[in-house]
C-alpha cells in the first residue's frame, strides 16, 4: 500500500473559471500493489484540469493529517501482529476523518474528488484478504458513508506476480507488502469478484497492458461521466 509519489495530504487544483456543477463527482482508482494507480491518477488529474474541472486528489488511507497519522500506524511492519479487527476499525476511521474533512465538502463544492482506494480496498484487503466477512464491512459503509459511493471506480487488474515485480525495488516493504503471494492473489480475486457484480460502477482495465493504452481505457471511462 506504500506510496511515495504524492505529498501526504490532498492536492486540489486552482483551474482558473472553473464550472462549479450542482456536485462533484467521486472517482476512485483500485488495484493491488504494483498496479500503476499513481501513473493514472495524475493523467487524469491532468486531463479533468485541461477541461476546467477543479481537482482534489487524495489517497486512502490518508487524506487529512490525521488519517495520515492512522496510515502510517497500518503500514509499519513493526505492527505486524495487528489483529484483522483492529486493522479493519482503523480504516474506517481514518476514512471516517477522510469523508468529514475532505471527501464530502468537496463534492458539495462541485469539485471531483480522485481517490487513491476507497472503500472497495476495504472490501478487497480486509475482506478478501484478511477474510473478514463482508457484510460486517458493509454495516461500517453504511453508517459512515450513508448512500455515497463512487460514481466510477477504476479497477488496474494485474497479475500477482507482475504486481509484486513493479515493487520490489521501491525500498523495505510496509506491513502489507510483506504479505505472501497467496494474499495479494485473494485481494486480487475480490476485486474482481466486485466488479463482475456492479459492472456499470467499475471499469475493469488490463494494467499489464502498455501504459499508454491503460490511460487511453481510463479516460474514456472517465469522459463518459463529463
Amino acid at each position: 500500500m506504500k506510496s511515495t509519489s504524492r505529498p501526504s495530504t490532498v492536492i486540489k487544483s486552482t483551474a482558473a473559471g472553473a464550472p462549479v456543477a450542482d456536485r462533484g463527482r467521486l472517482v476512485t482508482v483500485e488495484g493491488i500493489e504494483g498496479a500503476g494507480k499513481s501513473t493514472q491518477m495524475n493523467v487524469i488529474r491532468q486531463y479533468l484540469e485541461e477541461r476546467g474541472i477543479r481537482v482534489v486528489m487524495t489517497r486512502e488511507p490518508g487524506g487529512t493529517p490525521l488519517s495520515e497519522a492512522v496510515r502510517t500506524l497500518l503500514l509499519d511492519p513493526d505492527n505486524r501482529g495487528m489483529s484483522s479487527d483492529t486493522e479493519l476499525l482503523l480504516v474506517f476511521a481514518a476514512r471516517a476523518e477522510h469523508l468529514h474533512k475532505v471527501i464530502r465538502p468537496a463534492l458539495e463544492s462541485g469539485d471531483w474528488v480522485l481517490s487513491d482506494r476507497f472503500t472497495d480496498a476495504t472490501f478487497a484487503y480486509q475482506g478478501g484478504g484478511r477474510g473478514i466477512e463482508a457484510a460486517r464491512i458493509a454495516i461500517l459503509e453504511e453508517w459512515l458513508q450513508g448512500a455515497l459511493r463512487p460514481d466510477l471506480t477504476l479497477l488496474l487488474d494485474v497479475p500477482v506476480e507482475a504486481g509484486m515485480s513493479r515493487i520490489a525495488g521501491r525500498g523495505p516493504p510496509d506491513r502489507f507488502e510483506r504479505e505472501d503471494r497467496e494474499f495479494f492473489q485473494r485481494i486480487r480475486d475480490s476485486y474482481l469478484q466486485r466488479a463482475a457484480a456492479e459492472p456499470q460502477r467499475f471499469r475493469c482495465i488490463d494494467a499489464s497492458a502498455p501504459v499508454k493504452q491503460v490511460s487511453r481505457e481510463a479516460l474514456a471511462a472517465v469522459e463518459a461521466l463529463l
